[in-house]
């Protein structure tokens, strides 16, 4: 391989390639959750200032997130693509973590301000994830 190719090494697509399918069958899960069993706890994160019906938020965003998981695992050819819209997706909707810190919302066992706000560091890591298991990372040369 040259200095200058951009695709990584085996161990490195490998690396990716779990990690592209470890994200997209979390975000299945989550999902699901948000249509399923998870409805409520989901329902107490949509902000207060969200101009929809809670419900409505939670259907839509669990829709979201069942369709860019199963296209991330199931569409490596287009990883790149999805693994930009699955950062977009979690810039979007980290307002709503925000907003359940600032709020003091209680969901998912976050039961303290100190719970809710150790979990924001957590939205930018999957950003990364996304972009990473996508291919966006990848260093020119390595």
């Amino acid at each position: 391989m040259s200095t200058t190719d951009p695709t990584p090494a085996p161990a490195a697509r490998v690396a990716e390639h779990v990690g592209r399918v470890a994200l997209g069958l979390a975000l299945v899960g989550a999902g699901i959750g948000h249509l399923t069993t998870l409805r409520e706890e989901f329902r107490a994160q949509v902000p207060s200032w969200v101009p929809l019906e809670e419900d409505l938020v939670v259907v839509g965003s669990g829709v979201v997130e069942v369709a860019l998981g199963t296209a991330y695992v199931v569409l490596p050819r287009h990883r790149r693509l999805l693994g930009g819209l699955l950062a977009a997706f979690f810039v979007a909707i980290f307002p709503g973590n925000v907003a359940q810190w600032v709020e003091g919302v209680d969901a998912f066992g976050l039961d303290t301000d100190a719970k809710r706000l150790a979990r924001l560091p957590f939205q930018p890591l999957l950003v990364l994830w996304a972009l990473w298991g996508g291919g966006w990372l990848r260093r020119r040369g390595a």
